[in-house]
């Protein structure tokens, strides 16, 4: 079949092919992202929990395999049908999911590679399954697949200014799914996973461990989140879907699920200040106040959690010390974003 040459937005105002992608798609992609990520989860609960004997093949690896494989047919399905109605192979991929598709071969080899490792080198204890170079292979290939969705909506001519959950939701699940991924390959220093070191009596390094994983994890969030504040305004919701479920995620690790209620909380009080503040490029100062109060926000009711619950044995001076710094952090990422303009030379 000849070669369009018209590109896929060309060809579809011109009706000469109707080509498959756009948001549709993204919605479709957005979901086996989740299916993905759910199953990794899955996998380090089993992990965690001891339900993993010295074997490759297991109901847990099943689940997290075939999100993987859902998401690889899906993108190489479209690519071959839009490749049918005579689009080049470059332009049959939807715009974004390029480094998606590169995933796909990348995840493959890495899966075979790990298999050979724990052939070769035994099964990993500890921190090391999060450290393991095959481990870390699948984790760069599988966020590339993942953030596919993410990368066709900053791509979309006219999204810019969108900020309904009709056009947003895609992305937002996306990006959801993408920090879990994140948060689960740092969990050997997260404030979830290491709640024991605030409630139990510990010694000055293992809370200076703990107090850095609360740095840490911050960095993480705001990163990921200021850098699509930077091309959205924000729907109202995003926040509480943000932090609730990354929040309910990590608990696999510690069954830690009674920090869930605070996180929804924390999430939806972080959603009225998206509201108040409108927070955005032009609104550098809501930005700024935005970027402070969220991580700030969070381990308020992180610590207020626990001392209900389970008693804190950190000083006031650790604890609040603690939450003043996430938010430092998070304002120091927005300078970062958005840096102050540098003065014009004038002549003396």
């Amino acid at each position: 079949m000849a070669t369009s040459l018209y590109t896929p937005e060309q060809a579809t105002k011109a009706h000469v092919h109707v080509f498959i992608g756009g948001l549709r798609f993204d919605r479709l992609m957005s979901l086996l992202s989740c299916w993905f990520i759910g199953g990794l989860f899955i996998d380090g609960w089993a992990h965690t929990h001891g339900k993993v004997d010295n074997t490759f093949f297991t109901p847990w690896h099943a689940v997290l395999y075939s999100g993987y494989f859902s998401m690889a047919i899906a993108l190489i399905i479209v690519v071959v049908l839009n490749r049918q109605r005579g689009f080049h192979w470059l332009r049959s991929i939807p715009r974004g999911y390029e480094l998606s598709l590169l995933g796909v071969p990348l995840f493959t080899l890495a899966g075979g590679g790990d298999l050979v490792w724990h052939t070769l080198f035994g099964f990993e204890v500890g921190i090391e399954p999060l450290l393991s170079p095959t481990h870390l292979l699948l984790a760069f290939s599988a966020s590339l697949m993942m953030s596919g969705p993410l990368r066709a909506a900053w791509y979309r001519v006219g999204q810019k200014q969108l900020s309904g959950w009709s056009q947003l939701q895609p992305m937002l699940f996306s990006l959801t799914a993408f920090l879990a991924l994140l948060t689960f390959f740092t969990s050997f220093a997260h404030p979830i996973v290491d709640t024991y070191l605030v409630t139990n009596v510990v010694s000055d390094g293992l809370k200076s461990r703990a107090a850095a994983s609360i740095l840490l994890q911050t960095v993480i969030l705001m990163s990921a989140l200021l850098i699509v504040m930077r091309r959205w305004q924000l729907p109202i919701g995003s926040m509480t879907l943000l932090m609730t479920v990354n929040t309910a995620l990590m608990t696999v690790f510690s069954d830690s699920q009674i920090l869930i209620p605070g996180a929804l909380l924390a999430g939806i009080l972080a959603d009225v200040l998206l509201w108040r503040l409108r927070p955005s490029m032009q609104r550098v100062d809501a930005l700024r106040i935005f970027a402070f109060a969220v991580p700030a926000i969070y381990y308020v009711f992180y610590f207020a959690t626990l001392g209900l619950t389970q008693g804190i044995t950190w000083s006031i001076h650790l604890w609040l010390g603690s939450i003043f710094l996430s938010g430092v952090a998070g304002l120091l990422l927005s300078y970062v974003l958005l840096a102050p303009q540098v003065p014009a030379e004038t002549e003396a």
